[in-house]
C-alpha cells in the first residue's frame, strides 16, 4: 500500500528528466530554514574541528585497552600460580622437581598480583553496584573472588583446609576476557562522526580579490568567499553557483540517484562530487550550520537515544548473584549458628557455595557464541558490531530500505527501448544511441553504453548544450536528444508507452534518424537482482517491508511496484529520514534499516536495529551495527535467521551455566552432609569448571552446524 498520510506537506512537482547539460528545475535546495545565515565577517569553524564526537566512545576505547592488559597480565602470572599450587603438584606429580623453601609464600604473593591488579576492575564495579542497590554480575564475581582470596589466604597461613588460588586466578582471567570481548563489540559507533567530517576535502581553491587562486585549509573559508571546484574535486562547503555549469554527484548526501546538472544559481553541497564541468561558488555555510554538519548532528543525536536491550547476562547474573549470596549466608548461619558446627567447617561449606555458584560458565555463555556467531556471519558476508541490536534483530517486524545503493544499484542503466518507426528495431536504436554516447562521459552516455557490447565508428560527433548530441553513424546522422529538444522541433510523441515511463520518474531520450523520431530509450537506477526475492522472503515472514528514497513519486512508485513493497515514502531529507524511521517505530513496530549512504546514516542510527551496505559509505558502515559486506539485500533475510538462531543458542547456554546451578549449590550447601555426600571446594570448583565445559562445547556445536543461511552469491 501506498502512503498518502505521510507524504511531504508540499506535493512534488510534475517529473520532467532533462538529458545532459539540461538545467534540472525540479530540484529543491537542501538549505534548512530554521538555520540562519551567518554574519559577513563571522569565521567558521570546519566541521572536523567540531569533533561531535560521543564522550562515551573514548571511555569504551579505554576500558577496552584497560580490559585487555590485565587480562594478558593475569594470563602470565597465572601459569607460575599453577605450577607452585600444591593441589596441582600432587595431581600431575611434579612437586619433588618444583617445590623449594618458602614457595607458598611466593605462590600467595603471585596469586594476590593477579587478586589485586586483575580484580580490581570487578571490585571497583561491585562497589558502584552496591551504590547503587542494583547488585549484579559484578557484585557477584566481587563476592566470589574475595571469598575465596580470604579463605585462601587464611589456609596459606595457618586455618584448615585446602587453599582456593588456582580457582580465584582461572576466574578472574576468564571473566576479563569476557569484558574485553564484551567492550570491543561496543566499540567503534561514534567513527561515524569521524568519517562523516572526511567527506570534505583539506583544502579549497579560494578566488582573491585579485582574480587569483589561492589553496587555503577548510577552516579558513568564510561566508561570502569564492572558491572554484575543479571536475572530480568534492565540493569543499555549501553554497551558490556563480560561475560556469556541470552535473554533480549528491548521491551520498541527499539520496538523489541521478546527479544534478547544475548551472548559475543552483544551490550546492559540501561533501558533493563536482563532474565533468569547473565551477565557481560562493560560499554560503560552512561549520556547524553546514548540510554536513547537520547530519553529524543527527547522528550524535539519534546514537545518544538509542536503547540498548538489558544483556541477559546481566539478568541472569542479578538473580544468580541474589541466589548465591542468599545460599552462602544461609549455609554459614546454618551449619555455625544451628549445627554448632565449628567456624572453619563452616566457612569451607559456604566458600562452596561461592564458588560453586561463580559464573564461570555464565560468563562465557554469551560471548562464546556471540564469537561463533560472529564467525558464521563474516564467512557469509556480514559483520556484527552491535551485539545488544543484532540480537534484536529477530524480534524485527519492519525492514525499512533506502533505495539508491540498496534495492537499486546506484547507477544508471537502460529500462525500456521503444521503437516509433517501423524501420527499426530496439537493437538497431540502441546500438545507434550507444555509438553515439560513447564519446560522451555523462552518467547517461555511461548508462547507454553498458548496454552493449559493440558500437559503430563516429563522425562529425557535436555536443548541443541543454539539447544533446549529434554524430554520423553507419552513414546517418543520429541525433540523441532532450525530451525539451524535440518539443522545440515540434514533435510531440502521443504514445502510451512514452507517458508512462515519464510517470515512472524514468530518464528519458529521444533518438532522430534523419532529422525523423525513430525513437525512445528510458534508463532508471537498476533493480538489484536479489530485491524482488528479499522482499518475498522477509514478506512471508510476516515483516512489513517499507522504501525510503529522495527521489520523486514517480521513481519511487515503479520501485514500489516492480517489488511489491508495503510502503514507500519519496523526496525525503535526510532530517526527514530518521524522522520517518521514528514515525514508524511509533506504530509500534521494531524497525531495521538498511542504507548506504551519508544521508542514510541518521536513520541507521535511529533505528532499533541498523544494517549497511558494505559498498557504500564508511560513515553508513560505522553508524550501522551490521554491515553487509557483499552489497546484497538477500543478506538481510540471512541476518534475521542468524540473529534467531544465535538467540536461541545463547538461551540453551544461558539455562545450563545457571541451571546447573540448581543442582550443586545445595550439595555445596551440605543438604547431604548427613547421608555421608560432601561436596569440598576442589569438587565444587571442578563442577563449575565442567559447567564451563559444557557451555563451551555447545558453542561450538553451533559452529559445526550453524543454520541453513539462504542468501545471494552475487557481489
Amino acid at each position: 500500500m501506498k502512503s498518502e498520510k505521510n507524504e511531504p506537506e508540499k506535493p512534488p512537482e510534475k517529473h520532467h528528466t532533462p538529458h545532459p547539460n539540461e538545467k534540472d528545475h525540479t530540484h529543491h535546495s537542501i538549505k534548512e530554514k530554521k538555520h540562519k545565515e551567518s554574519h559577513h565577517n563571522h569565521s567558521v569553524n570546519h566541521v572536523s574541528s567540531q569533533e561531535p564526537v560521543s564522550p562515551h566512545s573514548s571511555h569504551h576505547g579505554h576500558m577496552m585497552e584497560d580490559y585487555k592488559k590485565r587480562f594478558v597480565v593475569s594470563v602470565i602470572l597465572t601459569f607460575p600460580v599453577f605450577l607452585l599450587s600444591p593441589m596441582i603438584q600432587e595431581a600431575i606429580g611434579i612437586g619433588d622437581f618444583i617445590s623449594f623453601p618458602g614457595d607458598e609464600y611466593v605462590f600467595f604473593i603471585l596469586a594476590s598480583l593477579v587478586f589485586v591488579y586483575g580484580g580490581y576492575p570487578f571490585i571497583k564495579g561491585f562497589i558502584k553496584e552496591s551504590k547503587n542497590k542494583r547488585p549484579g554480575m559484578m557484585t557477584l564475581i566481587a563476592v566470589a573472588i574475595i571469598v575465596s582470596y580470604t579463605y585462601s589466604t587464611a589456609v596459606i597461613f595457618g586455618l584448615q583446609g585446602m587453599d582456593l588460588f588456582p580457582e580465584l586466578v582461572i576466574l578472574i582471567d576468564i571473566m576479563l576476557l569476557g569484558h574485553w570481548i564484551e567492550m570491543r563489540s561496543i566499540q567503534g559507533a561514534s567513527k561515524a562522526l569521524e568519517k562523516l567530517a572526511k567527506l570534505l576535502p583539506k583544502k579549497a581553491h579560494l578566488i582573491t580579490e585579485e582574480g587569483k587562486i589561492k589553496n587555503v585549509p577548510l577552516e579558513s573559508l568564510q561566508i561570502n568567499d569564492k572558491i572554484v571546484v575543479k571536475p572530480g574535486e568534492k565540493i569543499p562547503a555549501d553554497g551558490k553557483i556563480i560561475a560556469g555549469k556541470s552535473f554533480v554527484n549528491e548521491a551520498l548526501l541527499t539520496g538523489e540517484s541521478t546527479p544534478l546538472d547544475k548551472t548559475v544559481g543552483d544551490e550546492v553541497i559540501g561533501g558533493s562530487i563536482n563532474g565533468e564541468g569547473s565551477i565557481d561558488i560562493q560560499i554560503e555555510k560552512t561549520g556547524k550550520d553546514s548540510f554536513l554538519s547537520q547530519v553529524i548532528d543527527l547522528v550524535n543525536q539519534a546514537q545518544e537515544r538509542k536503547s540498548h536491550t538489558q544483556d541477559l547476562t546481566d539478568r541472569a547474573g542479578l538473580w544468580l548473584t541474589i541466589i548465591a549470596l542468599g545460599s552462602g549466608a544461609i549455609t554459614i548461619m546454618v551449619w555455625f549458628g544451628i549445627f554448632n558446627m565449628n567456624l572453619a567447617f563452616s566457612l569451607e561449606r559456604t566458600v562452596t557455595v561461592m564458588v560453586t555458584a561463580c559464573p564461570h560458565a555464565l560468563g562465557l555463555a554469551i560471548p562464546l557464541v556471540i564469537a561463533v556467531s560472529t564467525s558464521i556471519s563474516a564467512k557469509n558476508g556480514f559483520l556484527i558490531k552491535n551485539r545488544s541490536n543484532f540480537e534484536d534483530s529477530k524480534d524485527i517486524d519492519a525492514v525499512i530500505f533506502d533505495k539508491t545503493g540498496t534495492l537499486t544499484r546506484g547507477e544508471l542503466g537502460v529500462s525500456d527501448i521503444y521503437s516509433l518507426n517501423s524501420e527499426y528495431d530496439e537493437g538497431d536504436l540502441l546500438k545507434y544511441a550507444a555509438s553515439l554516447e560513447s564519446k560522451s562521459e555523462h552518467p547517461i552516455a555511461q548508462g547507454i553504453v553498458s548496454a552493449v557490447e559493440e558500437t559503430f565508428k563516429v563522425e562529425e560527433f557535436e555536443s548541443h548544450p541543454g539539447k544533446g548530441i549529434s554524430g554520423i553513424v553507419d552513414s546517418k546522422k543520429i541525433e540523441v536528444v532532450s525530451p525539451g529538444f524535440i518539443k522545440e522541433r515540434g514533435i510531440d510523441p502521443e504514445d502510451e508507452k512514452v507517458l508512462n515511463l515519464f510517470s515512472q520518474g524514468k530518464t528519458v531520450v529521444f533518438i532522430l534518424i534523419d532529422e525523423e523520431l525513430a525513437g525512445c530509450i528510458a534508463l532508471a537506477d537498476v533493480i538489484r537482482e536479489e530485491s524482488p526475492e528479499t522482499i518475498k522472503q522477509l514478506q512471508n515472514k510476516g515483516i512489513k517491508c517499507i522504501m525510503l528514497t529522495g527521489d520523486t513519486e514517480g521513481v519511487a512508485r515503479w520501485v514500489s511496484d516492480e517489488l511489491k513493497l508495503d510502503e514507500y515514502f519519496f523526496q525525503v531529507l535526510p532530517k526527514e529520514k530518521a524522522e520517518k524511521v521514528k514515525e514508524i517505530q511509533d506504530r509500534g513496530f521494531k524497525v531495521a534499516m538498511t542504507g548506504d549512504g551519508v544521508n542514510d546514516a541518521p536513520a541507521l542510527a535511529q533505528a532499533d536495529v541498523g544494517i549497511a551496505i558494505g559498498a557504500g559509505t564508511d560513515v553508513a558502515m560505522e553508524t550501522a551495527d551490521i554491515i553487509l559486506v557483499r552489497s546484497n539485500p538477500l543478506d538481510v533475510v540471512a541476518l534475521l535467521e542468524l540473529s534467531s538462531a544465535t538467540y536461541r543458542k545463547m538461551w540453551e547456554n544461558l539455562l545450563w551455566a545457571s541451571g546447573y546451578n540448581a543442582f550443586a549449590i545445595p550439595l555445596a550447601a551440605g543438604v547431604l552432609y548427613y547421608q555421608g555426600i560432601i561436596l569440598s571446594p576442589a569438587m565444587g570448583a571442578i563442577l563449575m569448571s565442567l559447567s564451563t565445559v559444557i557451555v563451551a562445547l555447545n558453542a561450538q556445536l553451533f559452529k559445526f552446524n550453524p543454520p541453513q543461511l539462504r542468501k545471494g552469491n552475487k557481489k
